[in-house]
């Protein structure tokens, strides 16, 4: 089986062109920019030419293009933009309105006298580029990684995320619990926009695709404790017996290793709770039951801004599943397509 398993970030898309005929360390990989830090390039481009934008095609990760997108306008230049594409910037499209944003219709774009920016978290016309200047076909399986808060136009979008995660934890949630495949939630509007993209495509949120690839790490033993230190979010989650009992999640940039140790030990301990993190700014946590922090093995840490934990008190272990961090998440995507391919079979 081939596989093109994408695990989209704030600062980074990384790529593993898995083939099962291979070892997996010979398997060819990528860490190339993630879209949102090439759309947001392109718009500033046009900013610095006083160019006016459309912007189309799919709803897709914000950040840095959001910001893009923010400065063109503080530039003085107009920003068109589909309805799909609109979403982008924010779930309510009255507030995307608000910051001076036209929203139009798909057939009025070719009227306008604009630089017409695509938008998409997977640019499927690059890949089939790059992998061809190497004579690598595309495979025809594909597992994505993009974290979706959820469409929430009327209340905060961290809390909706996090009613989501408590929701799928009550009911005994296992990591394949979190990936989908032809059954994507109506409310993951950035995973519907990917499965537009790439039909048949399964999605995890990035987060989970990396919690799953560290617990791969040979160094690796339960109950894990995994922590994704990413460019954008820290995400930190407890497996016990094959279910997923804890989860919390903050922005990486309010993270110290002293702040960071506290949190993981009373996750562990089940003294922290969702107002704690939601009130400090971050997304929240939840604990189905406290599993003792002296029941832990080695931390696993993962994630581009691991760095952080370099500081900690605490025993912990960069995680490298396979000898490579950076596919962290792309493992964790790969052994969720291959468990869900086994778990297909089986039912046939």
């Amino acid at each position: 089986m081939k596989l093109l398993a994408i695990d989209v970030g704030m600062g980074t898309q990384d790529i593993l062109l898995y083939d099962s005929q291979k070892n997996i360390e010979n398997c060819f990989k990528m860490v190339m920019p993630s879209q949102t830090q090439i759309i947001a390039r392109r718009i500033a481009k046009e900013t610095g030419s006083k160019k006016d934008i459309v912007l189309t095609g799919e709803t897709m990760g914000g950040g840095p293009c959001s910001t893009a997108v923010k400065r063109h306008l503080e530039a003085g230049l107009c920003v068109w933009a589909t309805e799909k594409a609109a979403l982008t910037l924010d779930d309510s499209l009255e507030k995307t309105k608000k910051m001076g944003v036209v929203i139009v219709k798909e057939d009025e774009v070719p009227e306008l006298n604009a630089s017409i920016i695509r938008m998409c978290d997977i640019d499927k016309t690059a890949l089939l580029k790059a992998l061809a200047l190497f004579d690598i076909a595309i495979p025809e399986n594909f597992a994505i990684a993009v974290q979706d808060h959820g469409f929430s136009p009327d209340r905060s979008n961290r809390v909706f995320r996090f009613d989501y995660f408590r929701e799928i934890i009550e009911k005994y949630a296992t990591l394949d619990s979190f990936a989908f495949k032809d059954n994507i939630p109506g409310r993951f509007t950035r995973m519907k926009a990917v499965e537009r993209t790439l039909p048949g495509a399964m999605l995890m949120d990035t987060g989970i695709a990396a919690i799953r690839g560290a617990i791969l790490d040979k160094n690796a033993h339960p109950p894990y404790l995994a922590v994704n230190i990413g460019n954008g979010h820290t995400l930190s989650g407890i497996i016990n017996n094959g279910e997923l009992i804890a989860l919390m999640e903050h922005h990486t940039q309010q993270m110290t290793p002293e702040k960071l140790d506290d949190h993981l030990v009373r996750l562990c301990n089940g003294t922290i709770g969702f107002e704690e993190i939601f009130e400090d700014g971050g997304h929240g946590c939840f604990v189905r039951e406290p599993v003792g922090f002296e029941n832990i093995g080695p931390i696993l840490v993962t994630g581009p801004k691991r760095e952080i934990m370099s500081g900690s008190k605490l025993d912990f272990h960069f995680a490298t599943p396979f000898g490579d961090m950076m596919l962290t998440g792309c493992f964790g995507l790969v052994d969720a397509y291959i468990h869900h391919a086994k778990e297909q079979k089986d039912q046939i």
